[in-house]
């Protein structure tokens, strides 16, 4: 997973107590419904979870010396990705990247790991790098995996989810959260994320975030180094993930051949002083902006009759 540096944070927890003064009785007549919609909702999640571990595989490298052998190679896990449909495996374009001569390079074929123990190979379908994904189709020898559906409707802060992938190389683990806030941004991916507060470590990429209706909203690609004590083992509460509805845009276009477009305005933007209020700026500019006539260190006020008031 990709670590972006941040400064030391800390999460204050608080707790309300709730006084009810209502008859003995009523409460009586009331439990068994409450524990009866507590037990369901308790079993729904458990299920959504065993699916969603089912459909979640690890995306190993070749070369580190783990308790996976295939022959005579020695993978580890170094990623996770989800079983979408089909064959199809979604995961982070950084998790199957590799160097070769000195350059970055997609691999035609990975070895994925699924969560019964198959070491199996995955053919490239294809890759973006706006969002930082890539799509395989796995081997036909493969059993089959449950496939995973998109919600149809993006996270919203609060909701409360889970992933599952291979943190640090170890899994399948199971992480519970919230999603914090749903439109923010990093240098490390040109689309908007969501920024969770779930536990998640240096292994998650790819890896799919689940409401806990068990449908895909997201698939994990990053966290911010909170805590420098622990910079070696890259675990923070402080994740992100790039929404699902892009996820699914995109990977549906990609399964079926095409190159999916994204708008691009091209300004790299920085927060300005004017008066007592703040503003966003733009520090670079190239492409259309440029074409536009924008110019390094113009205050951007609205697009159309929209005010701009974040980056």
């Amino acid at each position: 997973m990709l670590a972006a540096e941040g400064s030391p944070t800390k999460t204050l927890a608080t707790r309300c107590g709730l006084s009810l003064t209502v008859p003995l009785l009523v409460l009586l007549l009331m439990s068994p419904r409450i524990s009866v919609a507590a037990d369901a909702t308790e079993t729904s999640l458990a299920v959504s979870v065993e699916r969603a571990k089912l459909a979640t595989v690890g995306v190993l490298q070749e070369g580190q010396g783990s308790e996976f052998q295939t022959g005579r190679a020695r993978y580890s896990v170094r990623g996770s990705g989800v079983h979408l449909r089909d064959g199809y495996i979604v995961t982070a374009r950084h998790v199957v990247d590799r160097d070769e001569r000195g350059k970055r390079v997609i691999p035609k074929e990975i070895r994925i790991l699924t969560t019964d123990l198959q070491d199996v190979s995955a053919q490239l379908v294809g890759v973006n790098a706006f969002i930082d994904i890539a799509v395989y189709r796995l081997a036909p020898e493969t059993a089959a995996l449950p496939p995973s559906t998109f919600s149809d409707r993006d996270a919203a802060p609060g909701d409360d989810v889970f992933t599952v992938g291979y943190p640090l190389g170890w899994g399948p683990a199971i992480s519970f959260g919230r999603v914090g806030n749903p439109n923010t941004f990093l240098p490390t991916v040109e689309s908007r994320l969501l920024q969770l507060d779930l536990s998640a470590c240096s292994g998650n990429s790819g890896g799919g975030l689940f409401r806990s209706d068990g449908l895909l909203v997201g698939m994990m690609h990053a966290v911010i180094q909170a805590d420098s004590s622990q910079e070696d083992r890259r675990c923070t509460r402080f994740g992100f993930a790039i929404p699902g509805t892009l996820i699914d845009r995109t990977a549906t276009a990609l399964i079926q051949g095409g190159h999916p477009e994204f708008a691009r305005i091209g300004i790299q933007m920085s927060l300005v002083t004017v008066g007592t209020r703040r503003h966003v700026a733009a520090a670079d500019v190239t492409g259309p902006a440029q074409t536009g006539g924008v110019k390094k260190g113009d205050v951007l006020l609205a697009i159309d009759d929209t005010p701009i008031t974040d980056p």
